[in-house]
């Protein structure tokens, strides 16, 4: 089924309030998106037009290439298989333009259910589409090897696509016949797709009453911040109390979508239940292994002893778990304005490398940046890349903490990466998950130290380092224990359905493991896995962000070291999109992922700000 690849930032517990007109202005003015560069409205010519276009040609393929891609394998020019695959590569581009524009208008405001139906309409539209081009695929990989590595070296297009194929054939061991798979795809809509639908409209529509007036998720969770302990206490019980009035529906979404996903593993030979995901992004399981057992062992040395600290700081002998993310008493309180972390991002973007700084700018400058909270938009934070012939867009919900401001340049670091690799074309840009977070995170990265550069101030120092290794705990321990938790999920779930008792057990378990003794984990946290997106949209993404973030600091240390060409090297790894493996995208940084000292390295990075930190309190 055609999908709409959002790149998500972690999950929106780091973000706080504004509330009041004198806070707003302080932000200034906040942009909106302009949907229009996609298409003017959902009833305008141009985009039903697209929409009968679509469907014509993915009906005029199928007629002219089903049952007879074998041959054209042996052809060359109109006739052969790289032909086949520039059709279907064109026919991919203006599906994913249409759905891009049905899936931004929806998150722009889930509540309106003229925009539910604009998003299902178009994704029950596409899978019918994507029903006549399924052959495609499944028959391309019935080929011979033989005959596909002659036509790569008889036909110029065909070698083009060279990796699109190569990678395509990855997925040969676990295809099923033709009659198989468009049942998978037909009954998606009303599966894996209306259960993913359900959740996001669930959680848009929840209210949480706090200190006398009715808030979304998005200020419910950041008032997990705030400086006030009574207010996180006020915050933390509303959020377990709504969340507990919903957990039977948000129970019944995670069993159905575990079996869902479990039946569909079966079929089609998946021997662990991550192996799906790891061939998504094609990892091997034992990378991805030792990535986790690095970071669990490094558990005591990063978050149980940060975290201890803190309540020191906090001056109490025990954090509770609604104070993890409080601000130091050193953390400045005044609000950033729009224009501000705009300067902050794009000059630290341009320290770097000018270019970066100018096609980030062009997010400013072209309207694809949606960044005021309002009711019934998306949580969090988002870069979709929509489709090369377009341009990407980012959301974010901007209430003018440093945090948002890393948010930005995280999200801003997608977008570039998405931009730079729009070059390879529909089939190929798109880079996978374990990748696709190295510019985020590096653009982060660059934001961090740019900032810190320019801080003298100790106590500021302070605050900020603190707030870093806190956004870094939230990346990769936290991620790490998410996907633990999916794990412990997915495995209970084969023997029977699961109370949510039974998940709030899991959940508590790996989370007194990766938080450590320092944090007392008290009666409501049992349902805080109800809100986390990833477990629903895309089962064990989560450790994507780990491995991102270790590969970055490994990066980011080569580059402190780099006399030059480094910023070249970091281009060309950007502009490679989905074309490269992991192993040849770090090799020319003389990195790899598969050595067990490779994600040490990359731990040792956030070691050394805790280090930096305890220094930093001996002074005091």
């Amino acid at each position: 089924m055609h999908h709409i690849p959002f790149a998500l930032t972690f999950p929106p517990v780091v973000q706080a309030a504004v509330s009041g007109a004198a806070e707003a202005a302080e932000l200034g003015v906040l942009p909106s998106w302009r949907l229009d560069d996609l298409y003017p409205s959902a009833t305008s010519q141009e985009y039903l037009g697209d929409l009968a276009k679509a469907e014509d040609q993915a009906k005029a393929f199928e007629a002219k290439w089903k049952g007879r891609l074998s041959q054209a394998a042996k052809l060359t020019g109109n006739q052969g298989i790289g032909q086949a695959v520039r059709e279907y590569e064109m026919l991919e581009d203006l599906m994913g333009k249409i759905g891009s524009f049905a899936g931004l208008t929806y998150f722009s405001d889930t509540s309106n259910p003229v925009n539910g139906k604009l998003y299902g309409d178009a994704q029950s539209k596409l899978t019918d589409m994507a029903s006549h081009l399924l052959f495609f695929a499944l028959e391309l990989n019935r080929i011979d090897d033989g005959i596909i590595d002659a036509a790569l070296e008889s036909d110029t297009l065909a070698a083009h696509y060279k990796p699109w194929i190569v990678d395509l054939r990855l997925d040969k061991p676990y295809q099923l016949d033709d009659r198989l798979e468009q049942l998978f795809l037909e009954k998606s809509m009303t599966g894996a797709s209306a259960f993913n639908r359900l959740f996001d409209e669930t959680m848009t529509a929840l209210v949480f009453e706090i200190d006398g007036k009715s808030l979304s998720l998005e200020v419910a969770l950041s008032m997990l911040q705030e400086a006030d302990p009574a207010l996180r206490r006020m915050a933390a019980q509303a959020l377990s109390k709504t969340f507990k009035d919903n957990i039977r529906i948000f129970t019944l979404i995670t069993n159905t979508l575990a079996k869902d996903k479990e039946i569909s593993d079966r079929w089609r030979g998946f021997g662990d239940i991550a192996d799906s995901r790891h061939l998504a992004n094609r990892v091997e399981r034992d990378v991805v292994d030792a990535l986790a057992a690095a970071v669990k062992q490094a558990y005591p040395r990063l978050s149980h002893r940060y975290y201890a600290m803190k309540a020191r700081w906090l001056g109490m002998e025990q954090m509770e778990f609604w104070d993890r993310n409080a601000p130091l008493p050193e953390t400045p309180t005044s609000l950033i304005s729009w224009d501000e972390a705009k300067e902050t991002v794009l000059s630290a973007y341009a320290g770097f490398e000018p270019e970066m700084a100018a096609i980030a700018g062009r997010f400013f400058d072209g309207g694809w940046i949606d960044a005021p909270v309002r009711p019934g938009k998306a949580p969090g934070a988002f870069a979709h890349p929509t489709v090369p012939s377009a341009h990407p867009y980012v959301l974010v919900n901007y209430m003018g903490k440093p945090r948002d401001v890393m948010t930005l340049a995280h999200e801003l670091g997608h977008g570039v990466h998405q931009v730079l690799a729009g070059d390879q074309g529909a089939l190929m840009a798109s880079t996978p998950l374990t990748l696709a977070e190295t510019a985020s995170v590096f653009g982060e990265m660059l934001t961090f130290r740019a900032l810190l550069d320019r801080t003298k101030d100790r106590r500021e120092r302070k605050a900020m380092l603190a707030q870093k290794v806190e956004d870094m705990i939230n990346t990769v321990v936290r991620q790490i224990a998410f996907y633990e938790f999916e794990r412990k999920v997915h495995t209970a779930r084969k023997q029977g359905e699961l109370t949510a008792d039974d998940i709030g057990e899991l959940w508590l378990s790996v989370q007194a493991e990766s938080l450590g003794p320092a944090i007392r984990i008290s009666e409501g946290y049992e349902t805080y896995w109800a809100y986390i997106p990833h477990f629903i949209h895309s089962p064990f993404y989560v450790y994507a962000y780990a491995f991102g973030d270790c590969l970055v600091n490994s990066l980011y240390a080569v580059y402190q070291k780099a006399e030059s060409g480094f910023q070249q090297k970091y281009f060309e790894l950007l502009k490679a999109g989905g074309t490269k493996h992991h192993s040849e995208l770090l090799a020319p940084f003389g990195l790899d992922a598969t050595d067990p000292s490779f994600w040490a390295q990359g731990l040792s990075m956030l070691e050394g700000l805790i280090d930096e930190l305890e220094a930093l309190d001996r002074q005091a």
